[in-house]
């Protein structure tokens, strides 16, 4: 499919990846000729071998923090892009802490494997970076001091992902004028921890921004309990979104959600 959305795992916390009651492989995004790999977590090669996703015609990965749930497989896909080096090639966008570590952590991307990819930047939220024929902003996420969220604005249609975070006017202004929207919501109505959204959050986030499509990810084993599927029907009950709560290997088309066909381009680009 030209252009596609797969989900290579859902899982969203220690529980359900360590068990791997969901596999944990981040999501790839196929747009024409170019496909990013975001949040390589655990398993992310096994997964991606598993759902028919080729590393070597990766474009370019994106790490939204440095957390293990999203950066365990970074290393082993920038190795399997580029053949180890023997084809430099690709790049690597991440936030800050991925790429350099901070006081408190290491980066979870090794000097080494920085060395094989074409080029490698680290993004804050708002920054703005062009990679072949689509244009990808760095969003705001309350989660890590360094966490960022992306969207993706191509010719036909604009794909945006929250990463882990909580609910604030950043994140709406953020991702308002998605076609998709992919939102980590790590726990069902009722239960809420710092740093995260819950299925009341992902209510009134799609208020304001208003999706064709959401599509619920990153779940916890709370969230697994109380089922998303039972979660997405009364969040798009109370929403003017079609939601839907992914499953491992999930494939979406996002040309199906396209408000307009014409171009859609940022106009600072």
């Amino acid at each position: 499919m030209k252009n596609s959305i797969v989900f290579l795992g859902t899982g969203g916390d220690s529980i359900v990846v360590g068990k791997q009651v969901r596999a944990s492989g981040g999501i790839v995004f196929k747009f024409g000729d170019n496909q990013f790999h975001v949040d390589p977590g655990p398993g992310a090669i096994v997964r991606a071998k598993q759902f028919d996703i080729n590393p070597r015609e990766t474009t370019a990965i994106l790490v939204s923090h440095n957390h293990l749930h999203h950066t365990a497989g970074l290393n082993s896909m920038i190795s399997a892009m580029t053949y180890s080096g023997i084809d430099k090639r690709g790049v690597l966008a991440c936030d800050e802490e991925t790429l350099h570590g901070s006081q408190m952590e290491k980066p979870a991307v090794s000097n080494y494997h920085k060395s094989l990819v074409e080029r490698f930047i680290a993004m804050k939220p708002e920054m703005r970076i062009g990679i072949n024929d689509v244009n990808i902003v760095a969003t705001h996420a309350k989660h890590t001091p360094t966490s960022i969220g992306f969207k993706f604005y191509t010719q036909n249609f604009v794909v945006s992902y929250t990463s882990d975070t909580e609910y604030s006017k950043e994140l709406i202004a953020d991702h308002k004028g998605s076609d998709v929207i992919i939102i980590n919501c790590k726990y069902p109505l009722g239960l809420r921890q710092k740093g995260h959204m819950n299925s009341e959050d992902v209510v009134k986030f799609l208020e304001k921004t208003k999706p064709k499509l959401a599509i619920l990810t990153h779940f916890g084993i709370k969230m697994l309990d109380a089922d998303p599927i039972y979660e997405a029907r009364e969040i798009q009950k109370k929403t003017k979104s079609q939601v839907i709560a992914a499953k491992d290997g999930l494939v979406v088309n996002p040309v199906s959600y396209t408000a307009s066909l014409k171009q859609r381009k940022l106009n600072s680009f």
